[in-house]
């Protein structure tokens, strides 16, 4: 089924010389036709000599961090059909072609490749929790479209990667890529697999505590360029009951006795209030802007041509007539 679509595998690679060759080589046998492309990002070893040996044509990305990676990756290679793994191998090369004729198949934009039992042990338990966490907090705020936001193993559309924005710079890419796709509601699916583990001496990247903290600020700003009514309503909210709460007692006083003792009190209440609405303002205009930039982003996405509309034209141009030539048309 791939045999007439350009298949790009994609692999983000930082100090993985233990590794790289064999996941270069596993997705040349699973993926024949398929281009092998891997973007060393600074490494201190020998991951880019091994890689090319392996076959896999290297590029590199001076730019730190996974997501900078992510977005040279899409801006520079030209496919039908891209597959994004990491070099750690932890994902098997047996699973692409799966992954693959599950984004032809269910006629989607990206499938992912969720890990099994990732919630429970993720290869440190910081990490496990961590994952339980963020996917919890992920289907609160953006919707339920995934219940694995961290896979590193995923198919996409041209038309994805090439309306992907890629503001990200380090881990949390996939994050920015799970919103992408719920925020244009883009068809999507996810295909369960094995996750394995480094061999022994490969080393994560991942800080259980400094990356969690970086996720947790993309979740705070895409919620903000997202949802922004939502947002700012928090902020509103905490003001307006935080500037309730302290006049309170104030009124109390004036409606008491006549006096207000504690002018300051009331000074800082009245502020707290009105900054609250001067926020959920805000967050209504600032929620119709960012309406229009998902139309805007919307549009982009469907002036790019897709893959299946051309495998529908070619199938109903053989079925017109059964030796795949137009038939003559019928005379007026």
């Amino acid at each position: 089924m791939t045999e007439s679509h350009q298949i790009a595998v994609l692999i983000p690679c930082y100090n993985e010389s233990l590794t790289i060759g064999e996941v270069v080589m596993g997705f040349r046998r699973a993926l024949p036709t398929a281009r092998i492309y891997v973007y060393d990002n600074n490494s201190r070893d020998d991951t880019a000599m091994r890689a090319a040996l392996a076959g896999a044509t290297v590029f590199r990305e001076s730019r730190q961090g996974k997501g900078n990676v992510v977005r040279r990756m899409f801006a520079d290679i030209e496919a039908d059909i891209y597959l994004m793994a990491d070099g750690d191998g932890t994902y098997s090369p047996e699973d692409a072609e799966n992954l693959i004729n599950t984004l032809l198949t269910e006629r989607v934009d990206m499938v992912v490749g969720t890990r099994r039992h990732v919630t429970v042990d993720a290869g440190r338990k910081g990490h496990a929790f961590g994952n339980k966490i963020f996917n919890r907090l992920y289907r609160s705020i953006f919707g339920r479209d995934f219940t694995d936001i961290f896979s590193g193993y995923r198919a996409f559309s041209r038309r994805f990667v090439k309306s992907f924005p890629a503001i990200s710079d380090g881990f949390e890419i996939e994050t920015e890529m799970s919103v992408h796709a719920s925020r244009l509601r883009l068809p999507v699916c996810e295909l369960e697999l094995d996750y394995g583990r480094r061999p022994e001496g490969s080393h994560s990247k991942l800080s259980s505590v400094n990356d969690g903290a970086k996720i947790l600020w993309m979740f705070a700003m895409l919620m903000k360029m997202t949802r922004p009514f939502s947002f700012f309503l928090i902020f509103a909210a905490a003001l307006f009951a935080g500037g309730v709460t302290l006049s309170v007692p104030v009124l109390y006083e004036f409606f008491t006795t006549g006096l207000v003792t504690r002018m300051p009190t009331w000074v800082l209440a009245v502020t707290m209030v009105a900054m609250s609405f001067g926020i959920f303002m805000a967050g209504l205009i600032l929620d119709s802007v960012a309406r229009a930039r998902v139309e805007q982003l919307r549009l982009q996405y469907l002036a790019i041509p897709s893959i299946f509309a051309a495998a529908h034209s070619a199938f109903s141009f053989k079925r017109e007539k059964g030796d795949g030539t137009p038939a003559k048309k019928k005379a007026a």
